[in-house]
């Protein structure tokens, strides 16, 4: 039976079991550069395996529309994967918890355009689907020798809507 999966505020606590939220919010932890620049310390919670290592990509992505259409979701088992977005265009985020090697009910997050995520090693989650042009992101995840990719596709596709 098709879902329809309305979209909320990208929050850190609402996020917090799938992965990080990257955002320059409140006082920086640290003041550097004479004075001019605020410094947001350590965000996230890389973890790229034993036999993995950071690796930075460029993505550009097409802009996708309201209401989109959930047909797939994927995840990364050997590590986690930042995404930075190099505009300042909101983008959707949709996550899952796992359910016994499967991805359970999907959530829809929307960015405020500021905000980047990281996301844990092994969380379900869908493409990366900006709303707007550019697509571009900066990627951190890991690179490896061994498989990190799997796909789930639903039965039944779902809707994200606002």
């Amino acid at each position: 039976m098709p879902q329809t999966i309305r979209l909320q505020p990208l929050t850190a606590p609402a996020f917090a079991p799938f992965g990080d939220v990257l955002e320059a919010r409140g006082a920086p932890d640290k003041i550097i550069n004479q004075g001019l620049c605020g410094r947001f310390h350590d965000r996230a919670a890389l973890d790229f395996g034993p036999e993995g290592r950071a690796g930075i990509s460029v993505f550009n992505a097409e802009p996708r529309a309201l209401p989109y259409r959930l047909e797939m979701v994927e995840r990364h088992p050997e590590g986690s994967q930042a995404f930075l977005p190099l505009h300042q265009q909101p983008f959707l985020v949709i996550v899952a918890p796992d359910a016994g090697g499967r991805p359970g009910q999907p959530l829809a997050f929307l960015t405020d355009g500021a905000q980047g995520i990281n996301l844990h090693r092994g969380t379900w989650h869908g493409v990366l689907t900006p709303l707007a042009a550019p697509g571009l992101f900066a990627v951190v995840d890991r690179i490896g020798p061994t498989p990190n990719l799997q796909e789930h596709w639903f039965d039944t596709a779902h809707t994200v809507t606002e």
